[in-house]
């Protein structure tokens, strides 16, 4: 079986510290308990305007974790003064808008090609993986390729947004997409990892992509630890994910 990877994000450890300005709950003590329940990395998003992951979270993480570290973060100079300082072992390129709850969809990788190119190139040349958070599109996935960066991150938010709604059809359409799009990533060599509104209901499908090596899933795994603890709910999230690969390989 092709072992699919799981990624925790722990910005939302750092979003519920924040709400009372308190230094606790610590995404650090976080992400080494997602380390020893089975996550095979973490992923934090430093925004610009630090709504949750601050800059001394990057720090400790960069400094203490064991597993790697996938930085999330916009195209900006700030921002990769960061990345080359702490040189994480990846880093994945989003959107951001400030005035969005979270971020909304895939970057526009065709379209800011040339804002992009010198980013992903300096990332490279410092020996950090790159990774591209794009929407299931042909297009976007060739864009990447063209960047140079050797990783795409599938969005997979419309997906779980359709199966929130109940509609059928929809969720036929994106899985239809997500399908595509591995499979089309795959052939132009790109990796392929997926993201974004994950759970226990919606994950199986997703998982059992073959040409999906990782998934990153954050915020259903803080909440769901509120009632079963970090530990539980991200070693049911990876029973859940093995065994949809296991029954897709079978």
């Amino acid at each position: 079986m092709n072992r699919l990877r799981l990624g925790v994000n722990i910005d939302h450890v750092a979003t519920i510290r924040n709400a009372r300005g308190a230094p606790y709950p610590d995404p650090l003590r976080a992400a080494k308990l997602a380390a020893a329940a089975g996550a095979d990395g973490i992923t934090a998003h430093l925004r610009e305007d630090r709504r949750h992951i601050s800059d001394s979270d990057i720090d400790n993480l960069a400094r203490e974790l064991k597993i790697p570290l996938n930085l999330e973060m916009a195209a900006t100079e700030e921002m990769l003064e960061i990345a080359l300082r702490h040189k994480p072992h990846a880093c994945c390129l989003v959107p951001e808008k400030r005035e969005e709850r979270t971020t909304e969809g895939g970057i526009d990788a065709a379209g800011q090609h040339n804002h992009l190119k010198p980013y992903v190139q300096r990332l490279k040349d410092a020996g950090i993986r790159v990774s591209m958070f794009v929407d299931p599109d042909i297009r976007q996935l060739e864009a990447s390729r063209s960047l140079g960066a050797p990783v795409v991150e599938l969005c997979t938010g419309a997906y779980c947004e359709a199966v929130i709604a109940g509609d059928a059809k929809a969720v036929a359409s994106h899985l239809d997409a997500a399908r595509k799009s591995a499979a089309a990533a795959a052939r132009l060599g790109l990796e392929v990892h997926a993201g974004h509104g994950l759970t226990y209901d919606n994950v199986r499908p997703i998982a059992a992509i073959g040409e999906i090596r990782e998934l990153n899933i954050g915020h259903f795994l803080i909440g769901e630890a509120i009632f079963s603890g970090l530990d539980a709910s991200i070693r049911r999230m990876r029973a859940l994910m093995d065994e949809a690969r296991s029954e897709s390989a079978a």
